[in-house]
């Protein structure tokens, strides 16, 4: 569809992804909270959070949380719902079962670093950190949870100095959803850390470097690509989706001027024309682990149809589209 307001869009959306938390990852979790922020931004049709509290009610358990504690952050950040669930439906034990999900992440090894993160330093745990440890301080207030996060954030080590990400130290290449999983795991963590919180600033001063060198390579479409400083890759959903929604969240937080209005629009426009009327997507990179070579990534082709990694980033971009726009 051609470019379209973004409420509109976020229903679509809505409508599609965000339904079902089998397995459980991430992907899932952004859409049911994707559901979540649009009702309360915009309450129209069926409240989605009794639906969601029957679906998620079997793994809130003592044992569903040691399991969910030993598993990887893919899966653990799939619970990042959990607060907005608490706040719809008054119900405390979703947000404290968040809250036992990133004390996984306070437990230190003999380097001092974080149990929970790949040493290889993976930017999707900047990701899995930002939205765990941001949100367990935000229900919990609990200043370990604040303090961990600046640690992890500020020895993360794959930013070089072009300003891009590298995928980890194995793959020292500049995937795009890679570079997004870093742009949107500094928005999260900056959302919810306090403005008086030691090493904040300098977090804010390394994501807008970040966001200005990603800029310096947006297509003209709006787009980023498949691998961000390779014009001849594709032009791909989810790292234009997760970007575009970094770039939202500064401006409507206020760690970012409206001077990045023009390219966080620019995004939207390419984001919503790869987005059919029944929230079928187009050109959205699969699931993609560390790989070996430059040509792996350019070659590895996008997807079409139902794709719940792209609808979901779809979705939080949109939702939050919505939001600034009602706020300006």
């Amino acid at each position: 569809m051609p470019t379209s307001p973004p409420l509109e869009v976020a229903r679509i959306l809505a409508a599609e992804y965000g339904h079902e938390l089998a397995p459980v990852n991430y992907i899932r979790g952004v859409a049911m909270s994707g559901r979540l922020r649009l009702h309360r931004f915009a309450p129209s049709g069926t409240d989605p959070a009794p639906s969601i509290a029957k679906t998620v009610d079997p793994l809130i358990t003592a044992g569903g949380l040691a399991e969910t504690r030993a598993a990887d952050g893919s899966v653990q950040a799939g619970f990042l719902w959990a607060g907005e669930l608490s706040a719809a439906t008054g119900d405390p034990r979703y947000a404290d079962f968040l809250v036992g999900i990133a004390d996984r992440y306070l437990e230190l090894g003999p380097d001092g670093r974080s149990v929970a993160m790949d040493p290889d330093d993976r930017v999707e745990e900047i990701f899995f950190a930002g939205a765990l440890l941001g949100r367990a301080y935000d229900g919990s207030h609990d200043p370990r949870y604040a303090a961990g996060l600046v640690a992890i954030l500020d020895r993360t080590q794959a930013q070089t100095e072009s300003g891009l990400w590298w995928h980890c130290k194995a793959s020292p290449f500049y995937w795009g959803r890679g570079n997004a999983f870093a742009a949107l795991g500094f928005a999260e963590a900056l959302s919810y850390l306090p403005a008086d919180q030691p090493g904040r600033d300098l977090l804010v001063g390394k994501h807008r470097a970040h966001l200005d060198a990603l800029i310096t390579h947006q297509n003209l479409s709006g787009a980023w690509h498949q691998v961000v400083d390779r014009p001849d890759s594709y032009q791909e959903h989810t790292a234009t989706a997760m970007i575009g929604y970094a770039l939202v969240r500064g401006m409507q937080r206020g760690w970012l001027d409206d001077g990045y209005r023009d390219p966080a629009a620019r995004a939207w426009a390419a984001v919503s024309e790869r987005i059919d009327s029944t929230g079928m997507v187009r050109d959205a990179c699969p699931g993609t682990g560390p790989l070996p070579t430059l040509d792996d990534y350019i070659n590895r082709a996008g997807v079409a149809g139902h794709d719940d990694r792209a609808g979901s980033m779809a979705l939080w971009f949109a939702v939050e589209s919505a939001v600034f726009q009602a706020s300006r």
